[in-house]
């Protein structure tokens, strides 16, 4: 009898505990400073910009606001500190200026990220995602792709998503 009442006690808990649970999580805040584009190649230096890539980075950007935003995160707005974040060429490379922001923002983590061209071939991006009280990194990958389409390049971020950030959800 007082086994089978522990058993209903821990049944009638269990949804308690997981909403507590997802409670936490929703409330972790994300300051996310977006992708810097690096190009590097032989291309970019001779012919300029392409707006293609420009347009990828956007979409990378969207992609992944939507999978935090999917995972619980809040994305904070980073208009309070939009004329400090104006002044820096690159978030993911300004010696901490992301951490401090992200402070400022009263955001847990800070998130940036960098897709570097070296030509059409070889492209290398990464994120990384920062703890704003101790500047620490907390997840970060970074992966290679081939060839330079929207598709090698959704790819390459949803493998970064699917095997550093949110892991755990899909095991």
């Amino acid at each position: 009898m007082l086994l089978r009442a522990l058993i209903l006690m821990l049944i009638w808990a269990s949804p308690a505990m997981a909403q507590a649970k997802g409670q936490l999580e929703v409330q972790k805040s994300v300051a996310f400073f977006g992708l810097t584009f690096l190009d590097t190649s032989l291309q970019g230096s001779t012919y300029g910009s392409d707006p293609a890539e420009r347009a990828r980075v956007i979409m990378l950007e969207d992609m992944v606001r939507a999978r935090f935003a999917d995972a619980g995160y809040e994305l904070v707005d980073l208009a309070p500190v939009a004329v400090e974040l104006d002044r820096i060429v690159n978030p993911a490379k300004c010696y901490g200026c992301d951490s401090r922001m992200t402070t400022k923002l009263g955001a847990d983590y800070a998130l940036v990220g960098e897709i570097q061209k070296v030509s059409n071939l070889i492209l290398s991006m990464n994120l990384q995602l920062r703890d704003s009280t101790t500047g620490k990194i907390v997840q970060a990958r970074a992966v290679d792709i081939r060839s330079n389409t929207d598709e090698s390049w959704r790819r390459g971020m949803a493998y970064i998503l699917r095997n550093t950030f949110f892991r755990e959800e899909e095991e």
